[in-house]
């Protein structure tokens, strides 16, 4: 697999000209993807506008109308490979090595924004009027990289990237409402999923559920469906699977004789100090004064 250290040897492998900035780079008017069929890595992030001339791109079994341009988002040494894409020209491709952002806010501030960590197939799609922003944004990184840099030109790049991603979390979340509409609650299909789980015996047998778990069965990334969970219901993943777990493990202590090392065990808890830490944290008791309490 292709691992590239450096922006120049990015867009030297991918058959561009040297950029001029040796920690950024853009490209516009790309008909394909670089690279096409090769598995590779790079030490960047990377943020594309995209078209598809052809075909439709599915979030799950969802489809979406690839008119509108799609806006993906990709972190330093995450796996790519790009097959057959041909591409409208009107696109762009922002390459950012990771070092470009040392000591400037951004840095921090980039583990805030949960859309590096999405899969491809959720990209975030537009409307016309969210792409003209992002475009007019583009257009002041390009005039900047393009003009003879000086002290400036670093923080005036790096202020209109962080506004890139500042509108792009407002516009997922967007998205997300809209995505809801088109294929039904997502907090729905997530309950579902994890009662069938409990009640199917998988907790002897797999353990506690893991979000990876059950993103998998929704046909999502795990960040993404937490993202997702989070505006539709102002809480992780992990936080409901959680509340779901102690829900259950209130059930048990009330109707049933076992002790509690016994059920939680029956919950796939292997640790049982952690089954107490965190019940008391949801409920405010410990199960044995829980389970006391219920017997008076």
């Amino acid at each position: 697999m292709l691992h590239f250290k450096t922006i120049s040897d990015l867009r030297k492998g991918a058959g561009f000209a040297p950029p001029e900035h040796p920690q950024l780079s853009l490209l516009t008017g790309l008909r394909t993807c670089p690279l096409q069929g090769q598995k590779f890595t790079m030490d960047c992030y990377m943020i594309s506008l995209k078209r598809l001339i052809g075909g439709v791109m599915l979030y799950g079994r969802t489809p979406y109308d690839h008119h509108n341009g799609c806006l993906s988002f990709i972190k330093p040494r995450q796996v790519l490979q790009f097959n057959d894409l041909e591409l409208v020209e009107d696109g762009f491709m922002i390459c950012v090595h990771e070092d470009f952002f040392n000591a400037h806010p951004l840095q921090n501030q980039l583990r805030n924004y949960h859309f590096f960590e999405y899969e491809i197939d959720e990209a975030l799609h537009l409307s016309p009027r969210e792409e003209a922003v992002i475009w007019e944004l583009y257009r002041k990184i390009e005039t900047e990289y393009n003009t003879n840099q000086d002290e400036y030109s670093r923080d005036i790049m790096l202020t209109h990237l962080d506004s890139i991603l500042k509108y792009s979390q407002r516009y997922y979340k967007r998205q997300f409402i809209n995505r809801a509409e088109a294929s039904g609650k997502t907090i729905s299909r997530f309950n579902r999923i994890l009662s069938a789980y409990i009640s199917g015996g998988s907790l002897f047998s797999k353990g506690l559920p893991t979000v990876n778990q059950l993103a998998d069965e929704l046909n999502l990334s795990p960040r993404y469906l937490s993202d997702l969970l989070k505006q539709e219901t102002g809480k992780t993943a992990i936080e409901l699977i959680h509340i779901t777990m102690i829900a259950e493990a209130k059930n048990r202590l009330r109707s049933e004789d076992r002790n509690v090392s016994e059920i939680a065990f029956a919950l796939g808890f292997e640790n049982l100090s952690y089954f107490s830490k965190l019940f008391k944290r949801e409920v405010g008791v410990s199960p044995n004064v829980y389970r006391k309490q219920f017997l008076n």
